[in-house]
């Protein structure tokens, strides 16, 4: 039954914009006024809580589902609260009660809700997006390079247009999606595209090829750092990476079933007197559409904003809000900084471009995925050149998709239990880094079932971008950060696939010599410097801050919070996680 209680908590560790001292500090306040709760939470528990066993060796006892699971925070201590109050405007706020109580039997009831209505859904839409950004490579399959008389070069520069394009519109769309809102603008986006994805049935040549991937890249730029921010309105820091391995597996998902897809409507080819690819491209583009329209009714702006003239009563009862909206920001308390509907000022947009604590984290996205892209770039024309069909080589593409999602999910789980992201996220380093160097050592002409073993096993890998996305969302420390952050970080995971669409060229085919040793030196690069130096960087970060915080006094503390014109992650009690 729902608890409620109105003594205050004391703070929280939990909460990534509070230091150790500042816990201490709220605690010694609480136990000289005899408030404090033993029975309430200090931390967060791990998502899997078996998988604590593991690592920490430590007995697990039975969850009471009755027990208080309200997170201790800074709005417990009367004294920091009002420094971490939610702006006026914030649409959420007439459901925020700091004195709010409730159990884990309420708190999971409403998770599972929101995984149903909110995380489904999102998942469903990103998978439009994956249908018609990785159609390319299924029509690859069926000879779209001969019928549009394109080399192996204008499929590379096919790849390169459209990921510039997908890079320049991120910051852009990431403006107006905070303008207008995420839930307008994504389902916008996936209707816009869809009829570009479509139009890809009249393609004559290179330049309405260009042309088609140019404008598909723009429109499709910025969408998945426009969901993430939707998302993290639902979520706290410690379930969202979870939802992004989810997020990503329904990619992996919507390959397999792509897969099929292109199976059953690549045999088309005649039709109409028509290339099979050419349906494929129609077909998907239908079905795009179709999600796009249905997304309009299935995203409400916020948790307090589920209700309209087609959803009369809403997804969430009063109580639910109340839970939904408190947790959210005890967990995070910049959350409450802007409206959901609030455009960035230039100033807040240029000091978050400027924010160099985040610029480690856009070198890891611009690096961490050249060593396994153009091995999956390639998969599909590698297999056709080996002997594969049309079909076999669609289908052959499936057994690397299914074991990615579970070494995805399985890497995620580990970084969270274990509350480490850089050492952990080396994972796709160390395993792609052996297949590159067997790739590399194949003979001139080998046997298509052993290059089909080594690079199915290559693109099996642990993929860590959730993990990073998740890492850069939580190191941003504030809303109008967060937005350009997460467009800055995606801007470099798209520069990164340009930088190795352009690594197996034409003459170096078919064994692609050269371009396997540039991928393994850059794959070493990352596990010998990238990594290391980046939890170095905020190990040493985080010191700084502590030896300047830690010789302030009391009253200075409370002085600096009440002053400060410090916002997000530029603020001296902020730590960074690594």
């Amino acid at each position: 039954m729902p608890v409620s209680a109105h003594k205050p908590l004391p703070s929280s560790s939990s909460t990534s914009s509070m230091v150790k001292s500042a816990v201490e500090d709220t605690k010694s306040v609480i136990s000289s006024t005899g408030t404090g709760s033993d029975d309430l939470v200090d931390k967060e528990p791990p998502p899997f809580r078996w998988l604590s066993l593991l690592f920490h060796r430590q007995e697990l006892k039975p969850l009471d589902l009755d027990a208080v699971a309200t997170r201790r925070s800074v709005y417990d201590d009367p004294a920091l609260a009002s420094h971490y109050w939610p702006k006026s405007n914030y649409e959420n706020l007439h459901r925020f009660d700091p004195k709010a109580r409730w159990t884990y039997r309420e708190e999971q009831a409403l998770l599972r809700k929101i995984d149903w209505k909110v995380m489904l859904w999102a998942a469903i839409s990103f998978s439009a997006l994956n249908l018609d950004r990785g159609n390319l490579s299924q029509a690859n399959s069926d000879n779209i390079l001969g019928d549009l008389k394109l080399t192996t070069d204008d499929y590379n520069w096919g790849n390169s247009v459209f990921r510039l394009a997908f890079l320049c519109a991120e910051l852009p769309s990431q403006l107006v999606s905070k303008r207008v809102g995420p839930d307008r603008w994504i389902p916008t986006q996936i209707v816009l595209w869809s009829i570009v994805t479509m139009a890809q049935f009249f393609l004559q040549g290179r330049t309405s090829f260009l042309v088609c991937r140019a404008l598909l890249g723009f429109l499709q730029g910025g969408f998945i750092p426009d969901l993430i921010l939707y998302l993290s309105y639902f979520y706290t820091k410690h379930e969202l990476p979870f939802r992004l391995a989810l997020f990503w597996m329904s990619s992996n998902v919507c390959s397999i079933i792509a897969s099929f897809i292109a199976f059953g409507v690549l045999h088309m080819r005649g039709v109409l007197g028509r290339g099979g690819w050419r349906w494929l491209f129609l077909i998907e583009g239908v079905i795009t559409l179709l999600i796009g329209i249905a997304t309009f009714f299935r995203m409400p702006p916020s948790p307090t904003q589920t209700k309209s003239w087609f959803r009369p009563k809403g997804w969430f009862s009063e109580r639910e809000e109340v839970i939904a909206v408190s947790r959210i920001l005890r967990d995070d308390p910049t959350k409450g900084d802007m409206h959901n509907r609030e455009g960035l000022t230039l100033k807040r947009l240029w000091t978050a471009v400027c924010d160099y604590d985040l610029w480690p984290l856009y070198l890891i996205g611009l690096l961490f995925g050249i060593p396994s892209g153009p091995p999956g770039s390639y998969l599909t024309l590698s297999l056709r050149n080996l002997g594969f069909s049309t079909f076999q080589t669609n289908l052959l593409t499936i057994p690397n998709t299914v074991v990615g999602m579970i070494t995805m999910f399985g890497i995620t789980l580990v970084s969270e239990t274990v509350n480490e992201r850089s050492l952990v996220a080396m994972a796709q380093d160390f395993w792609t880094l052996p297949f590159l160097v067997a790739l590399y050592l194949l003979p001139e002409h080998p046997n298509q079932w052993v290059y089909f073993g080594l690079a199915s096993g290559l693109l099996s890998y642990p993929y860590t971008h959730p993990i990073q996305v998740g890492w850069c969302s939580r190191n941003s420390g504030a809303v109008a950060s967060r937005t350009v952050n997460a467009s800055l970080y995606n801007m470099f995971v798209q520069a990164s696939a340009i930088i190795y669409s352009q690594i197996y060229r034409k003459d170096d085919a078919p064994r692609y010599l050269r371009g396997n040793r540039v991928l393994i030196a850059i794959n070493s690069f990352n596990l010998l410097v990238m990594y290391p130096a980046t939890k170095m960087y905020y190990i040493w970060r985080n010191k700084q801050r502590d030896r300047i915080w830690n010789a302030m006094t009391n009253e200075e503390r409370q002085h600096y919070l009440t002053t400060t014109k410090d916002v997000g992650n530029r603020r001296l009690d902020f730590r960074f996680a690594h």
